[in-house]
């Protein structure tokens, strides 16, 4: 079902799935992506847990404020919280949806229960990157490509400092030789953090979907 939320100051549209009495778990995608790029992975989840697919700010039919600093993107996901009255929730999050998951696990370590990071990029100046050249796709907002393309580039410092004050029991998955990230800078910064590699690039959830949730559902039941 979905629905919309205001959270933080702007509209957040999630689709939710699952029994309501269940551990919540919330999704979040990767750039230019919306809820739907989690198709067949929240039925899967939702079998036993609560399930939340969210629509990052700038992307989908969540709202476009035009200003994309990457920890308020987080606090846009702590607000959501607040509204369905969970306390604390797991996060499983790919590329800038993991960049906002661990946003979210650093600054509100008591709100996170459990971390799932799918090849996020690591809060390390990026180099070798191609400029983003605006094209016809629509669904998102390319100000917000601009804006976090920007704070990959030229990261805060604190923010890899950050990494170590998240407490959650935390899954890094590497898309491996195949993707443009380390994820494994990631996982050597959070404390405790187990790193998987699946080699299937980028999108580990689409390539290797089986391997995907089969690596996600040993870590939530460990």
């Amino acid at each position: 079902m979905i629905r919309e939320a205001h959270a933080n100051g702007i509209k957040l549209v999630y689709r939710e799935e699952g029994d309501p009495s269940a551990p919540p778990l919330l999704l979040l995608h990767g750039r230019t992506a919306n809820h739907n790029d989690w198709n067949g992975v929240t039925q899967h989840f939702a079998a036993r847990h609560h399930v939340f697919a969210l629509d990052l700010r700038g992307h989908g039919a969540s709202g476009w404020p035009g200003e994309y600093p990457l920890p308020a993107m987080a606090e846009d996901v702590v607000a959501l919280l607040d509204r369905l009255g969970f306390e604390r929730a797991t996060l499983v999050g790919h590329s800038l949806g993991g960049v906002v998951a661990y946003h979210a696990a650093m600054n509100h370590p008591d709100r996170v229960a459990r971390l799932v990071l799918e090849d996020p990029p690591p809060p390390l100046p990026l180099t070798g990157r191609s400029p983003v050249v605006e094209d016809g796709s629509t669904g998102f907002d390319w100000r917000m490509m601009h804006d976090t393309e920007r704070q990959m580039l030229d990261p805060d410092p604190a923010w890899a400092e950050g990494l170590g004050k998240i407490t959650a029991p935390t899954l890094v998955l590497s898309g491996g030789a195949q993707s443009p990230f380390d994820a494994g800078e990631v996982a050597a910064r959070i404390p405790g953090a187990k790193l998987v590699t699946i080699e299937a690039g980028h999108l580990i959830h689409v390539s290797a979907r089986g391997e995907f949730v089969r690596t996600v559902d040993a870590f939530l039941d460990s």
